[in-house]
């Protein structure tokens, strides 16, 4: 079974519009988390009880996009077509002169082009059916993102997309490592992305209560782990990452910048919104991802947490996280387990978290840098971990862990360690 190695990456979000200043804002542990503004929510101004979020701004398309191409796609589609030219550059690969057989594209997304529907709903009550634009459905599907790169780039290979709520684009990353141990692709792009802050999802959201209201501090309103968390910040964005067989990369002399190396997931059966209270669907995801990797527990130096800032999900996945490594994450024993949640800074990102935060998992094990968890000012009871407070860490990393978890109860969870070559 090959190596799979990561040889480019990209990400448009709330924190920066390429990758480097997203990370950069998660090293400096700055917030993304803003007032929303846009027509379609100012159309029911003092009807939101929530009113920020983690927009992307300054989002240009056409930089990247034809721009007679642009109206022909949802701004999810939009925002992951700009992550993978990053990634693609990035990389050096050369896609005209690959055998596009050989190389596929998986991609990852929560809720897909729901802008489109929202559009396409108004002007169907208003206009009449007949005054629908054509490009509804190939704008809207899930699969858009997916199979619009696969076009762009002349990707004949394994091609698919992951519509598993939060876990989605952690699917889709893990899917395509598996492809490529079995021999079906040298390369693939993967990822997610995800531009669900619209009025109906913000408003949907909104009346689960699942948000954080604290409207009058929006950077401080993302807080993991803290006992004063009052739900999630909904944010938009994209990443995307291109692997490669380590054989096919170092026949053509690319820069590796980190292996993948485990993957586990699995299903809470238990609850379509609220988590296993004990984290016992988190715990065989890791568990599954640590023996997919044949690593130990004692092995993982860093942890990066689903960590939405919701009371039942952190409450959950540390329950789960203490489970699993036991004295090793224990800070009262002397762990030496880190981890931390980026949420806190740029949000909840739905189906494209896994690929986002996968960004700070890559530095850490590259870098020796491990991002913060910021507004952590009071720890929760019971939360007996080194949660790496308000600023980035310094601390040599060899392998580590990224945990998402979604609504139907999907938990996964991936493993990146360092490329010693």
């Amino acid at each position: 079974m090959g190596r799979i190695v990561i040889t480019g990456y990209g990400a448009v979000t709330n924190l920066g519009l390429n990758a480097a200043e997203t990370w950069a804002a998660m090293r400096e542990g700055r917030s993304g988390i803003a007032t929303i503004e846009g027509e379609g929510f100012a159309k029911f101004d003092g009807k939101w009880s929530v009113t920020i979020g983690g927009q992307v701004k300054g989002f240009e398309p056409t930089r990247t996009i034809d721009p007679r191409e642009v109206k022909r796609l949802d701004r999810c589609t939009q925002l992951g077509m700009a992550a993978a030219a990053e990634a693609v550059a990035h990389s050096g690969i050369d896609f005209s002169a690959e055998d596009g057989d050989r190389c596929g594209v998986i991609i990852g997304s929560g809720i897909g082009g729901i802008s489109t529907i929202e559009e396409g709903v108004t002007v169907l009550l208003e206009r009449g059916p007949h005054r629908l634009s054509p490009f509804t459905v190939p704008r809207l599907m899930v699969n858009a993102v997916t199979g619009n790169i696969s076009i762009r780039y002349g990707l004949k290979g394994p091609a698919s997309a992951h519509a598993t709520a939060c876990a989605s684009s952690g699917h889709a990353i893990g899917d395509a490592m598996q492809y490529m141990r079995r021999g079906c692709a040298d390369v693939m792009i993967v990822g997610g992305a995800e531009a669900a802050l619209t009025p109906l999802c913000l408003g949907a959201f909104m009346t689960m209560k699942a948000l954080s209201t604290r409207n009058d501090e929006p950077s401080r309103a993302s807080r993991p782990f803290d006992r004063d968390r009052d739900g999630f910040v909904l944010s938009e964005g994209a990443a995307m990452y291109v692997l490669e067989t380590e054989e096919h990369a170092r026949a053509r002399g690319a820069t590796i910048h980190a292996e993948l190396v485990g993957f586990g997931n699995s299903g809470d059966a238990g609850h379509i919104t609220a988590p296993d209270a004990e984290g016992r669907g988190a715990s065989r995801s890791m568990l599954w991802a640590l023996q997919d990797a044949g690593l130990s527990t004692g092995q993982i130096d860093y942890v990066n947490a689903h960590g939405t800032s919701t009371p039942l999900g952190d409450q959950a996945e540390v329950a789960a996280v203490l489970g699993v490594f036991g004295g090793h994450a224990r800070k009262s024993a002397g762990g030496r387990l880190l981890m931390s949640s980026t949420k806190s800074m740029h949000g909840h990102c739905l189906g494209a978290s896994g690929a986002v935060e996968m960004i700070a998992c890559l530095h850490a094990v590259r870098d020796g840098v491990i991002a913060p968890t910021i507004n952590l000012d009071n720890p929760d009871d019971g939360f007996d971990l080194d949660l790496v407070a308000h600023h980035a860490r310094e601390r040599e990393v060899r392998f580590a862990m990224n945990n998402t978890f979604g609504f139907g109860g999907h938990n996964v969870t991936l493993i990146l360690g360092r490329y010693g070559g």
